[in-house]
């Protein structure tokens, strides 16, 4: 597959460096030599030195062939331009990251389809959209909805009160249990468990499981006493932390704290004030947090465009007794950090938008997939088709390499773990969880 990538910034260098683990064709330019040189010497890619915008350039990048063209500098209007030189030279899917969320409105869609876009991303909107969704369900830190649900993917610290500590998975993990574990992410070491795994206290399970079992999964695991999210305070009132705002279910009531009187004046137009309150403030004032409330806060939303500020804000609201914290950390190097200071849930928008379109690199049908960053794992749907090697044999007999499990399908709507004793017959959808390892080599299974 030929994949052109404009803009060597943060979206479009992770991009690259997933991609290039499945031995894609790729091409990445950018206007300045120093951001490329960063990343050229790493990865299996070509780099460009030149403008996206030039019908030159995009035609020397081999546009008139590509498969998929991103955009993703953090220019909105060269990305839309580009895409749109691209497609008229026969590129056949073009991606343009944009910075307007009014250009997200569906009915759009064909307009810009016409235009020569295809598919436009707006970072802010995936993170507010995985941050409530962290949100709704308090005691996990990441959550994945497999098929509109019919598969429950979920991501929890172990502490002291799980119920399932140090016995082995075969013990636990039975044909007939409610869930399974696909993955155990233990320090800086990502696990693909077998039978004689055991869960350690401080490990973050993923568990498989239907949705009407989580309220099981959440006794196991000892997090009952987590109370659920009513109160929300947010820090950083910028595109992020708006679309969060607004995003909430009713139910949710928020603070969104903002030291720029003129935004907040901004944010108070945007925003439903009778379930949103905005202050003008400085979110690192302790006093302050504690006049607002944050004790008697359920989760504190760290959203600045800092992210010392916003892991170090995390702690202090962890000390203040708020169970639920959530920062957004843009800098990768700091990921690791964030992760050892046990601060709660990292929201990375760049690598979220990376995820989202790194699924269209992938020519079988799969409806969806996501990178998780914590565990540096992927997981993705995929269909089975009548010949589909996968529908042969039963799965402990496919041979799936080492790095890869199966955690679920979903069959005419429902879902249902997998056991090595399962049969997948063509139409399921098939959940694969993958760490490590060329995607393209779980693909073969499904041609």
């Amino acid at each position: 597959m030929k994949i052109i990538i404009a803009g060597a910034y943060a979206i479009g260098t992770h991009l690259a460096k997933l991609l290039s683990r499945n031995n894609q064709d790729i091409v990445l330019i950018d206007e300045d030599e120093e951001r490329l040189a960063n990343i050229s010497s790493d990865y299996d890619l070509m780099t460009m030195n030149a403008s996206p915008s030039s019908l030159k350039t995009l035609k020397n990048a081999g546009a008139e062939d590509a498969d998929l063209y991103i955009a993703v500098t953090p220019d909105e209007n060269m990305n839309m331009n580009s895409c749109m030189i691209a497609k008229a030279l026969g590129t056949k899917k073009t991606v343009a990251k944009i910075n307007n969320n009014e250009f997200m409105e569906p009915k759009l869609g064909d307009f810009f389809e016409n235009l020569g876009i295809s598919s436009l991303i707006y970072p802010e909107n995936l993170a507010a959209r995985d941050i409530v969704n962290g949100l709704k369900m308090s005691w996990v830190r990441q959550r994945w909805d497999v098929h509109d649900g019919a598969l429950i993917m979920l991501g929890i610290k172990l502490r002291e009160t799980c119920e399932i500590l140090n016995e082995p998975l075969k013990d636990l993990c039975k044909p007939e249990s409610p869930y399974h574990i696909v993955a155990i992410k233990r320090g800086d070491d990502t696990i693909i468990p077998r039978g004689d795994d055991e869960l350690k206290m401080y490990d973050l399970a993923y568990f498989m499981t239907t949705r009407n079992y989580i309220p099981y999964i959440r006794k196991i695991v000892g997090k009952e006493h987590y109370v659920d999210v009513k109160n929300v305070m947010i820090m950083g009132g910028g595109n992020t932390g708006v679309r969060t705002a607004q995003t909430m279910p009713e139910y949710m009531n928020a603070k969104v704290i903002d030291n720029d009187e003129s935004r907040c004046e901004r944010i108070n137009e945007l925003v439903d004030t009778d379930r949103v309150m905005v202050i003008n403030g400085d979110g690192r004032d302790l006093p302050l947090l504690i006049e607002e409330g944050i004790r008697t806060t359920q989760a504190f939303v760290a959203l600045t465009g800092n992210a010392e500020t916003n892991i170090l804000a995390c702690l202090t609201a962890k000390r203040l007794g708020v169970r639920k914290t959530v920062a957004m950390v843009e800098n990768f190097d700091y990921v690791r950090m964030a992760e050892s200071l046990d601060i709660g849930t990292i929201v990375n928008k760049k690598a979220l938008a990376a995820s989202h379109i790194y699924q269209m690199m992938l020519d079988t049908e799969v409806s969806n997939i996501r990178f998780l960053m914590t565990a540096n794992a992927d997981v993705a749907e995929f269909v089975a088709h009548q010949d589909s090697k996968v529908t042969r044999k039963k799965v402990y007999e496919l041979g799936l390499p080492q790095g890869a499990t199966i955690g679920g399908l979903v069959r005419h709507g429902e879902g249902h773990l997998v056991s090595g004793g399962t049969q997948i017959e063509a139409g399921d959808i098939v959940v694969v969880f993958c760490h490590n390892i060329n995607m393209n080599k779980i693909e073969k299974f499904f041609k």
